[in-house]
């Protein structure tokens, strides 16, 4: 393993307001680095996850899918974490083509921008929603790949065109592959916060889709860390990394845990409408994360209660962020 020192670097986050994106310009900020935070445009200004970093941080408006725009930001750049992405697998069944452009076309856009730049680095983010249900557990890189949704087959086309990146022009690109990350400004598209936005407004009953499927929760800030430490590690090089905790609970049990942390009372419901198609839920997500401590010396350290605690503050003091009536897709 490589160390690198962030301070002064030159940095690009693409994707950077989101949930992740956020987290990392954060730790990449307190770190040093010189951070470009690439955002997608909005005309109303809105700096959303950002608003607390507009001093410390470049920020550049854009869309991945226009290589020009892309090919900018990239100039000048040391490391480049590419996060920006269409993401949710609800609204890929309705808008396919959208994943496509967004995940596929500015993945390509990104790559062929760090190649012309000669980054020292890319880290793509890929997703295990890319592996499927588990043929075997835990879940290694080499397990095969299931384009179960559009959105997995998306960032299944995503991660191969950056490594092809990789083979046909030497790109120094890694792939991470986090699991289910959790944690402060996550959407209430995910579980966890559906499940608080619903507790902390006083609901009685938690409408949730199936309770059996297993998944792999890692808390956000050691996801972050995750993306530095394999943008450090050369072993890394044209290869996939898993970061999960490679620790599994069943949704239902989950909800019984955020319910404990939450101080409410409350019983758990299946809502039809929150189901997934037959053949597209996912059924079992456990991560073998080998690979990340051998290579890059990482591992998570926040436990699984501690980081729902944290969570459920979180969504307690931001609740009006929240439409917990409405199922958000």
């Amino acid at each position: 393993m490589t160390t690198t020192n962030w301070n002064d670097r030159t940095v690009l986050v693409t994707g950077a307001e989101g949930f992740i994106g956020s987290t990392l310009v954060d730790l990449l900020v307190e770190r040093g680095a010189r951070v470009r935070a690439f955002v997608h445009y909005k005309p109303y200004g809105d700096k959303g996850n950002l608003a607390h970093r507009r001093d410390d941080v470049e920020l550049i408006a854009g869309d991945v899918r226009d290589p020009g725009r892309v090919a900018d930001a990239v100039a000048g750049c040391d490391t480049v974490f590419h996060l920006a992405a269409l993401i949710g697998i609800p609204y890929s069944y309705d808008s396919p083509g959208a994943y496509v452009q967004t995940n596929v076309v500015g993945t390509e856009n990104v790559a062929e921008a760090c190649r012309r730049h000669q980054v020292r680095r890319l880290v793509h983010t890929s997703t295990s929603e890319v592996y499927g249900t588990a043929r075997t557990a835990p879940i290694g890189e080499d397990h095969p790949l299931q384009p179960q949704s559009p959105y997995s087959a998306s960032k299944i086309g995503a991660d191969m065109m950056a490594l092809s990146h990789w083979h046909a022009f030497e790109l120094p690109v890694t792939v991470v592959r986090p699991f289910n990350t959790y944690g402060p400004r996550q959407s209430a598209r995910a579980v966890i916060p559906t499940i608080l936005a619903q507790l902390h407004a006083g609901a009685r009953q938690i409408k949730l889709g199936s309770l059996t499927p297993t998944r792999d929760f890692t808390y956000v800030t050691d996801t972050a860390r995750g993306f530095l430490a394999a943008a450090e590690c050369d072993r890394a090089l044209g290869q996939v990394v898993n970061l999960g905790s490679g620790q599994e609970i069943a949704v239902g049990e989950l909800a019984r845990k955020l319910i404990e942390a939450s101080g409410r009372d409350a019983e758990v419901v299946v809502d039809p409408a929150r189901l997934r198609p037959a053949g597209s839920e996912v059924e079992r997500l456990l991560s073998d994360n080998g690979r990340a401590r051998a290579w890059t010396g990482w591992r998570p350290e926040v436990p699984l209660e501690e980081g729902l605690k944290l969570t459920s503050e979180w969504i307690a003091e931001h609740l009006g962020l929240f439409a917990a009536d409405r199922y958000q897709v």
